[in-house]
């Protein structure tokens, strides 16, 4: 008999019990003797019953809570596509009552990661998405999550000590080094390219960033060792006309670098400066596609951008915990999102959205 045929007064029939013990056993409610439950299991197992776990979550009629720690951001910037993909996939399971909340920490300050995730705590959430801090700080977190048996999931930045119950992210290593190869299609004839980075105390933002840097020194050292990398520095929180004078400063020392990268979503800063500047002989490989590295990839001062889905990210966390506690399901515990490459011929065909 098919599952979905299957009816209560079938299963009593057959199991030799109440309607009523029925719905106690398939419902998991106290009140069924020992005898009477093992009566219903063995007529659930002739009868292969397998219960609809969207039916028995809808019946519950229980509201969840996620809650979504990320970094303080821009408009327009690669966090907002995270915001808006989970707010979708929030919208999509609205009947099972879940609601999404996004909690903002800053960068480098691992007091506001505090008071974020204890105030995350005191709400007593359902579910949590995090993009860690440092491992200390997050850990701390993550620890307290555990002991509460609250299910969480690490975004963006890979830290598998923190036994999350899923990660969303690239696979930063392997990512740094898809870039690498990439440049040297265009620039293996170079003496110097110029690495852009934001820092703070000497800090990148994020762990991510770090791998993805690591992974391209590592192209670079096997396979061209002998092309300098120059690093250039443009902190955190400055206003655009110092970037100017830092940008002007390094292109007057370096004439002939005509080649650019960097692991941050920022890559339009410097594309900006290239435009304003009138400089056309400067090629940029940045990351992530938002709105304006789009328009610098098509004005042509960014040449590349590798795309990660920061909107399926946001996505894909919710509907993750929706599908590990609303219903019950195992989840993949590790999910790497794709290494794409944009140009100006082909971004305007890349797909933010798949729901």
């Amino acid at each position: 008999m098919a599952t979905d045929k299957i009816r209560i007064k079938d299963i009593a029939r057959l199991s030799g019990v109440s309607v009523g013990t029925v719905d106690r056993v398939l419902h998991d409610r106290p009140n069924v003797s020992k005898t009477a439950r093992e009566k219903v299991e063995k007529a659930l197992k002739e009868m292969d019953y397998r219960p609809n776990a969207y039916a028995s979550a809808l019946a519950y009629n229980k509201t969840y809570n996620f809650y979504c720690i990320i970094p303080k951001h821009e408009s327009e910037a690669y966090w907002e596509e995270i915001e808006e993909g989970a707010m979708s996939a929030c919208e999509r399971r609205r009947d099972f009552h879940v609601n999404v909340k996004m909690m903002y920490y800053k960068r480098f300050n691992n007091d506001t990661f505090r008071q974020v995730t204890e105030q995350c705590l005191k709400e007593e959430p359902d579910g949590v998405i995090v993009v860690p801090s440092t491992l200390d700080a997050t850990r701390k977190f993550t620890d307290e999550l555990h002991y509460r048996d609250i299910p969480f999931i690490l975004l963006d930045s890979y830290m598998p000590d923190l036994k999350p119950l899923s990660f969303y992210g690239q696979d930063s290593f392997c990512s740094g080094y898809f870039a690498g190869r990439m440049l040297m299609l265009i620039a293996s004839k170079e003496k110097e390219i110029m690495l852009m980075k934001q820092m703070k105390n000497n800090y990148v933002a994020s762990k991510q960033q770090e791998n993805r840097e690591t992974g391209f020194r590592h192209y670079m050292r096997d396979h061209f060792p002998h092309i300098t990398i120059c690093e250039v520095n443009l902190p955190l929180d400055e206003e655009r006309n110092k970037y100017d004078k830092i940008l002007e400063a390094f292109f007057k020392e370096h004439p002939h670098l005509h080649h650019c990268i960097t692991f941050n979503s920022k890559a339009h800063i410097v594309g900006g400066f290239l435009q304003r500047s009138n400089r056309r002989n400067v090629q940029i490989m940045g990351y992530d596609m938002v709105t304006k590295n789009a328009e610098c990839l098509k004005q042509g001062s960014i040449s590349f951008l590798i795309a990660q889905h920061a909107y399926m990210q946001g996505y894909s966390c919710v509907e993750t915990l929706f599908e590990a506690i609303v219903l019950k399901k195992e989840v993949t515990p590790v999910n790497y999102m794709p290494i794409e490459i944009l140009t100006k011929e082909n971004i305007d065909f890349y797909r933010r959205t798949q729901h």
